[in-house]
This record gives C-alpha cells, structure tokens and sequence, in this order.
C-alpha cells in the first residue's frame, strides 16, 4: 500500500510516527529502567515488524544479511539507549533539536568509516550547526533545577552521532534487502544485543505499563518500515528536509503531554542546524548532479 504513495509522503507518515514513538518512550521512562524500555521498544517492534513480514509473504534472510545488519545493530542499540536517556532528562522538543545534527555528522563518519574526503562546505556546515547547538543550550535550566541536564545534551548529541552512522548503512541495506527485511533485523539484532544487559543491570518494569510497551512497538516497527520504504526510492538529500518537521510534532505533543514549554532558544538553535542540514544537502545533490569530466 505504502509503496505507491510518494516517497515524502511516506516518509512524513514515519516522521509523525516517530514522534509519537519519543512520546511514548518518556513517558515509559517515568517508570521504567532505560534498558528495559530500549529491550522493550526492540522485543515489541520485532513482534509487529515479524507480522509485516509474514503479510509480505516471508521474504528469505540470508547469512549475509544477518552479517551485514549485526554492526548496524549494534550501533542502533547504543543509539537507543542514549538518546533514550536524553529523552528522560530534557524536554522533547530540545531531545529532537539536537538530535537534528547527525546529517551533519555523516561526512565525518564516512571519512572515518570509507576514507572518503572531507570538503570545504561539509566543515562550514558542521560548525553553523554546532553553532545552533550552543545556541540552543542558552537559557538552560541550572545545575540545581535540572541536574543532569548537560549530561542529557552529551547524550543526545552521542546518539546523534550514532545515528549518522546507522543512517550510512541504511541507505545501502534498504535498497539490498528492502523495507520489510531492514524493519525487521532492526528490531531483532539491537534486541538480541540489548537482552543481556537487560537482564543484569534493569530493574524490573512497571507492569501497568504493558498497553504502552505494545503501543511502542507498533509505533517502531511502523516507523522503521516507512523510513526503509521511503529510503529505498529517493535520495538521502531530497528527503532531509521533511526530518526537521519532527520538532513541530514534539513540540505539540511534549506541550500537550508533558506540559512543555520549549525555550526560544531551542527554536533560534533548530533554526541554524536545520538551515546547515538543509545546505549540506544541496552542497550534496548540487555535487551529485555535476556532470564528470570525459575519460581521455
């Protein structure tokens, strides 16, 4: 059904189911150890990505495959717990405003993990958009109102980092494998990573919440499965822009829900990170589309 919507579109309907996924993730956290909501959000979502796959008639999982997304899922595991963290510790919108960095971080990333050259433009971008991060940071609650607030910014930007990471192997696995198998080795390898740890350092859940553990793997294995659709049709940088909605989502519902009220400064900080993104981007598809020289 998805694959005939336009890849934006597909790509918004993951966005606002993201959100909702955060939302619902704070609010476990209220309750919960942050292991045992990261195991959770992954045993769940692989239970729901599980029946998309049997729907998609079973699509055969090769060796290969379980390779290939063994990294990926282990940096997803660490991505979740981090930014899963920072969602404890700071205001929904703030959590999503610095998790906006990690297109940023991509060329980086890939310099480190390909060798690929690091350009001019790609630096400049970087540092308008930890300008907006310091930006944001300005009027921050103090030490004694919110003591673990900077260690939530430390976090949130670390998951960002591992996110650009996930994000890279992405885009090559969504068009190897397609969106029904990525949606579903993304639930089952970061839970498999995740159970250990789980079951030696958590505490045990608040079984009053099992409605919003059962909501928050549906909301993930939705997620996961229109962010491969999506990826899968269109290039990275034409679908960046549409990921910097997400702050409007969070700032109605971490308004509505959780009785935010998001400084000024996080929006004036967004507002430099998304225009450094949304440069970056067309510094990309501008390269992208510039014709190579003729071999002589």
């Amino acid at each position: 059904m998805f694959g005939r919507l336009p890849p934006a579109l597909v790509l918004t309907l993951a966005i606002i189911a993201g959100a909702s996924m955060d939302a619902t993730i704070k609010h476990l956290l209220q309750s919960n150890h942050v292991l045992l909501v990261s195991f959770g959000r992954y045993l769940f979502g692989a239970f729901f990505s599980l029946l998309i796959w049997w729907r998609a008639g079973k699509p055969v999982i090769t060796k290969e495959m379980w390779r290939a997304h063994g990294l990926r899922g282990f940096v997803i595991a660490i991505c979740a717990v981090t930014f899963f963290w920072s969602l404890k510790v700071l205001p929904l919108a703030e959590a999503v405003t610095l998790s906006f960095i990690y297109p940023l971080l991509a060329p980086f990333v890939a310099f480190v993990l390909l060798k690929e050259r690091i350009r001019v433009s790609s630096v400049i971008c970087a540092l308008v958009g930890f300008g907006g991060v310091i930006l944001a940071m300005q009027g921050a609650p103090s030490e004694a109102e919110s003591p673990m607030h900077d260690v939530g910014v430390i976090a949130a930007i670390l998951a960002a980092t591992f996110f650009s990471i996930a994000m890279v192997l992405l885009r090559e696995r969504s068009q190897k494998d397609g969106p029904v198998i990525v949606s579903l080795m993304t639930s089952v390898v970061p839970g498999i990573i995740l159970l250990a740890p789980t079951m030696v350092f958590a505490t045990p859940p608040n079984l009053d919440n099992w409605w919003f553990f059962l909501q928050l793997g549906a909301l993930a294995a939705v997620f996961m499965y229109l962010m491969a659709q999506a990826y899968a049709r269109a290039e990275a940088q034409q679908l960046a822009p549409i990921h910097y909605t997400e702050l409007i989502y969070a700032s109605l519902i971490g308004f509505f829900l959780f009785h935010e009220v998001p400084r000024p400064e996080i929006y004036m900080g967004a507002a430099l990170i998304i225009a450094a993104c949304l440069w970056a981007a067309y510094d990309e598809r501008r390269l992208s589309l510039k014709p190579k020289p003729a071999a002589s």
